[in-house]
């Protein structure tokens, strides 16, 4: 089954992924993961670190010819940034009052610092924000992007895009396949499904900018062609919708992850809310409606998956909020690190990613991964299977 970790620092010299239990045969095209890396760093009301950083991934190891070898895939992410920080976060070097300049010890309301620095007794809370940094998403998106190649090659297709910006919610085309919410999301610098709606959001972030506070969001996640029985109802441990959430809300600013109607259908009778069933000789089961977002008991339904993820703002503050100092005591302003307006673009990418991560798990454990033409002839039997239950 697969499975990754990932390590590094945000001004740290590079990122690392290891990326295990990935089947062999799978050939991977390097160049589309650095377009997708290139898109994470893209978007309307990002900050001046992504003019610094242009990523690109090295895969040195599971990987030769371009094929996957059923071996860990071992992935690096150069911090260019790092040039400006280097004597500040050599990995080795000893501290020194000329390398410890930047320390922080003003913790800022809403990310890690201040529990991070309690929790594992750091006083420069530099040591706490530099790993809880959104920067590591970089490897995800790129560990993602693998999962994306893989899911492909068996036919199962997934988009993540923006669908509200602050507190405006955008309208969108109905009855669009992922293929079709590609090409319009990946059209503009939003990633929005109506490019109509980019000049009123242009000018919401720019305003939001000005007053030097941020905005969260809200985006989709649409997986289609993904087939029934993924996950268990077995054991609360075993359900996939569940394990897809904990891995949203692992998300940098990620507050609240829906499924379907999600909070909305608890609002509503369940005459409204649950899918009738329908079946043809043809295609076989499916549902006339998708309101649970291609889940029950915790299994796929072969619906289409449909999940939201809301965002908050983001925490650093250019009008920064009152804070205390942890060595002095005093209550002062929180500090400043360079930082996005907003950073919901980077977030639909990321979410689809950890989407991506776990729907390949789930595939994996469910079916022999060990190589691809196995695991393609067993996924295709057991679609067959589905289809004549």
């Amino acid at each position: 089954m697969i499975d990754y970790v990932t390590a590094g620092e945000s001004h740290g010299p590079e990122l690392t992924g290891i990326l295990s239990g990935f089947p062999a045969g799978v050939a991977i095209d390097v160049d589309a993961l650095n377009a997708t890396l290139a898109a994470r760093q893209g978007g309307f009301g990002r900050g001046n670190r992504q003019q610094i950083e242009h990523d690109q991934v090295k895969i040195t190891g599971g990987l030769r010819h371009g094929v996957t070898l059923g071996s860990p895939l071992a992935l690096t992410i150069t911090n260019r940034d790092h040039a400006h920080w280097s004597a500040v976060m050599d990995p080795t070097s000893p501290a020194t009052t000329a390398n410890t300049l930047r320390q922080v010890t003003r913790p800022r309301p809403g990310h890690a610092d201040l529990v991070g620095g309690m929790k594992y007794g750091q006083r420069d809370l530099r040591n706490v924000l530099e790993r809880s940094s959104a920067r590591e998403t970089a490897m995800r998106v790129a560990i993602g992007a693998l999962c994306k190649q893989l899911l492909a090659q068996l036919d199962v297709h997934l988009i993540g895009y923006v669908c509200q910006i602050g507190a405006t919610k955008l309208t969108e085309p109905t009855g669009l396949t992922v293929a079709e919410l590609a090409a319009r999301v990946g059209d503009n610098d939003l990633r929005i499904a109506d490019a109509r709606q980019l000049p009123a959001l242009h000018d919401l972030i720019s305003a939001t900018k000005r007053a030097g506070d941020t905005l969260g969001g809200v985006v989709r996640v649409v997986a289609e062609n993904v087939p029934a029985g993924l996950g268990s109802y077995t054991s609360w441990s075993t359900k996939l919708d569940g394990q897809l959430a904990a891995a949203v809300m692992g998300v940098n600013a990620i507050k609240g992850v829906e499924i379907g109607d999600g909070f909305t259908a608890a609002a509503n009778p369940g005459s409204r809310v649950m899918d009738a069933i329908d079946w043809s000789a043809d295609t076989g089961w499916s549902r006339l409606s998708n309101h649970l977002g291609g889940f029950e008991g915790g299994m796929t339904n072969g619906m289409p998956i449909v999940l939201q993820a809301a965002m908050k703002p983001i925490p650093t503050l250019y009008k920064p909020l009152q804070s205390v100092d942890v060595v002095t005591k005093e209550k002062r302003k929180a500090s400043i690190e360079r930082s996005d307006t907003t950073a919901i673009v980077p977030a639909s990418l990321v979410v689809e990613s950890v989407v991506a991560i776990e729907l390949a798990r789930a595939v994996t454990a469910t079916f022999d991964g060990s190589q691809l033409t196995r695991l393609q002839a067993q996924l295709t039997a057991y679609r067959e299977e589905l289809r004549r239950y």
